[in-house]
């Protein structure tokens, strides 16, 4: 194993000076309302809003110290802590997108010369590495294939040779379509005495995270995807085990916005003044997660399930190749294989441009490569599974490819089996 240490380009051009304009009354008024173009977003994130969650960010907005807020925290911290399938009792959003939380979940418990064993095979886990190797933790890394699982018996291997303090691993890896398995690597990390972080961004809300069946010590997400909200809130969830290392840490984070301590005493403690946390995110949030139980989880997790395989039928009836194997897939990103000679930046654009339709394209060794759709919460319909293959069919037809069959109709076909 080797020790990996990242570090970031600077940009030495710099921001572009912009030209200072008086304030204009009269131009001020004629100014239009914002009109910001509709889309279907089936991409990696953000996903589809759902309509009850605008409406709560409607409503007035309290004070960050208001009872009534501190009321609406501790019913998101209620019903985030069943999404996530634990009993914890840390369990908050924090203030700030996915990559928050999962700084905050590793600098919290990674600190200098730290061992940190990370599997890596996605962008994703790139980026935990990195924040580890950012806190000067001595991070050791199992790598993968983009597109694979880690094999268990490996995986054990792995954390009894390196015996690290923290062991870091993608659940659902947004970048290649992949779910990891994560019992082995719990089983394997509390052995050798470790914490268990997981990236659980494109799971939580859409399939089961399983947080305390699984034996995950640290969990973090976001709000923009499977809980059909806005970005800005990052959920993250603490065992009791991560909860006592996180108390009996005496030396203060360098990190103030992000640290665990200081959030735990602000959301479930003395409500200690922290940061100014947005009331209006808060009810979307709470919003999300009332629709998510008014479904049903584990009806919500079929939905996914169904379209998921519904989509895939129609992808592979048009002749694209899936880039990760059956058992490995997540019911969430689909990445499809780009035909030989299909540009797909151009393919996105048309698209988007054409159609109104959001996907994305591959990251890192996959940029090019790859398609990333995404099913997601309220982005996850039947009815949008059907138009966006009947549009990409389309906009491959455009290129010169021809499709090997009609994905609309093997995706209808799935459906009528179900």
């Amino acid at each position: 194993m080797h020790e990996t240490i990242v570090s970031e380009a600077v940009n030495a051009g710099g921001p572009r000076p912009m030209t200072a304009r008086p304030a204009d009354s009269q131009t001020t008024a004629s100014l239009p309302p914002l009109s910001p173009p509709r889309r279907l977003l089936l991409g990696a994130g953000p996903g589809m809003v759902d309509a009850r969650v605008y409406q709560a960010m409607t409503l007035p907005v309290v004070s960050h110290v208001d009872p009534y807020f501190f009321e609406l925290t501790d019913e998101v911290h209620r019903m985030l802590a069943a999404v996530f399938g634990t009993a914890n009792r840390f369990t908050v959003a924090i203030s700030g997108t996915g990559t928050a939380a999962m700084e905050a979940a590793i600098s919290n418990f990674a600190g200098p010369d730290t061992p940190v064993a990370v599997f890596v095979s996605g962008y994703f886990a790139e980026r935990m590495s990195g924040i580890a190797s950012r806190q000067g933790a001595r991070v050791f890394r199992l790598e993968a294939p983009w597109g694979e699982a880690f094999d268990e018996q490996r995986a054990r291997e792995f954390i009894l040779r390196t015996r690290p303090r923290v062991v870091a691993y993608v659940q659902a890896e947004t970048s290649t379509g992949v779910f990891q398995p994560g019992r082995a690597i719990c089983e394997a990390a509390h052995a050798a005495g470790a914490l268990v972080i997981a990236d659980c961004v494109t799971s939580l809300g859409t399939m089961p995270v399983a947080v305390d069946e699984t034996g995950i010590d640290i969990a973090f997400s976001c709000s923009q995807k499977g809980l059909c909200c806005p970005p800005g809130l990052s959920p993250i969830t603490l065992s009791s085990r991560a909860l006592e290392v996180l108390r009996a840490r005496r030396t203060p984070l360098r990190s103030f916005y992000l640290d665990l301590q200081l959030l735990d005493q602000y959301y479930a403690g003395a409500h200690r003044y922290h940061h100014t946390a947005s009331a209006t995110l808060f009810y979307a949030l709470r919003e999300g997660l009332a629709v998510i139980f008014e479904e049903g989880i584990e009806r919500r997790w079929q939905r996914h399930v169904e379209n998921h395989e519904a989509l895939v039928a129609g992808l592979e009836s048009l002749g694209l190749r899936m880039l990760v194997a059956p058992v490995s897939r997540l019911s969430t990103i689909h990445t499809p294989l780009v035909p030989a000679g299909i540009d797909e930046g151009a393919l996105r654009t048309r698209l988007r441009d054409t159609h109104g339709i959001e996907i994305m394209g591959g990251l890192g060794p996959l940029a090019g490569k790859i398609l990333r759709i995404g099913l997601m919460g309220a982005g996850s319909r039947r009815t949008n599974v059907l138009r966006l293959l009947e549009c990409l069919e389309e906009v491959l037809r455009v290129q010169g490819f021809e499709p090997a069959g009609s994905g609309v109709l093997a995706a209808e076909r799935h459906y009528a089996r179900s």
